[in-house]
C-alpha cells in the first residue's frame, strides 16, 4: 500500500467497452483495484491490480495462485455477505485514502447491479470522494448538498441532470442549453433529461439533495 493514493482504478466484473483503450488512461500512479472478476479486465490489458477483493467465485484456483505469485494482496469475503464485491472495493479505496475513484465494468448487463452500482455512490462512507462510473462515453456521477460539479467536455455533449430521494432543490447550470438558477428538479420527473453542453467546462451547483449527473460524450477523447 503506497503513502498516499491519488487516485484508485477499479474494475467491477461487469462490461467493459473498449478494454484496450483504457490502457492509455492510465497512470502510473493509480491504485488498481479488481472487485472479483474484475481482474480478467486487467489481464486483458497485461495488467495486475495492486488488490483483488470479494468472495472470490469469479477467480479460478491457477488465477489465484498466480495473484500469489506476483504479490498481489488479496482480501476474500465469504459468500454470504451484504455488501458487493464492488462496494467492498470502495470502501477499501476511501478507508485507504482514495479522494477520486474511477470505476470501470460497473453499468450494462444486469439491470439490478447497474441500479445497485449507481446507487451506491449514495453511500454516506463514500460521499467523500469523487467517484465516476466509466462506460466507454458515458459517466455517471453524483451532486450532494451544497456541492459544485465541473464537467469538461465537448459542446453537443448530453449531460442529464436526475433527483434521488426526493427533490433536488437550489440546482444552478452554467455551461448548458438549457440553464437553471436555483431551480427545482422534482423526483420522479424527468424535466432533468437531455441538456446539452454549449460551453466547456460546464458547472451544475446543487444546495440540497442528491443529484445523479450523467454524460455521454460525442466522441470518446
Amino acid at each position: 500500500m503506497p503513502a498516499s493514493i491519488s487516485r484508485a482504478i477499479i474494475f467491477a466484473n461487469g462490461v467493459l467497452k473498449n478494454p484496450l483503450s483504457l490502457a492509455e488512461s492510465l497512470r502510473p500512479d493509480d491504485f488498481l483495484i479488481a472487485a472479483d472478476g474484475g481482474l480478467n479486465h486487467f489481464r486483458a490489458l497485461g495488467l495486475f491490480p495492486d488488490v483483488v477483493i470479494g468472495d472470490l467465485d469469479s477467480i479460478t484456483p491457477d488465477q489465484l495462485e498466480t495473484l500469489h505469485a506476483q504479490e498481489v494482496k488479496v482480501i476474500r469475503h465469504p459468500a454470504r455477505k451484504d455488501e458487493s464485491d464492488l462496494e467492498l472495493a470502495l470502501l477499501y479505496a476511501v478507508e485507504h485514502g482514495a479522494a477520486e475513484i474511477l470505476v470501470f465494468g460497473a453499468l450494462g448487463a444486469r439491470w439490478d447491479m447497474t441500479l445497485g452500482n449507481v446507487l451506491l455512490l449514495a453511500h454516506p462512507r463514500l460521499r467523500i470522494a469523487d467517484i465516476r462510473l466509466v462506460d466507454g462515453g458515458q459517466e455517471v456521477r453524483l451532486l450532494g448538498d451544497g456541492e459544485t460539479l465541473t464537467l469538461s467536455g465537448r459542446p453537443g455533449d448530453t449531460v442529464s441532470l436526475l433527483p434521488l430521494g426526493g427533490d433536488a432543490e437550489g440546482v444552478t447550470s452554467h455551461g448548458l442549453e438549457y440553464s437553471l438558477e436555483g431551480g427545482r428538479l422534482k423526483f420522479g420527473f424527468t424535466r432533468g433529461l437531455s441538456n446539452v453542453i454549449q460551453t466547456s467546462p460546464a458547472q451544475i451547483s446543487l444546495k440540497k439533495g442528491l443529484l445523479c449527473v450523467t454524460i455521454i460524450r460525442d466522441r470518446v477523447p
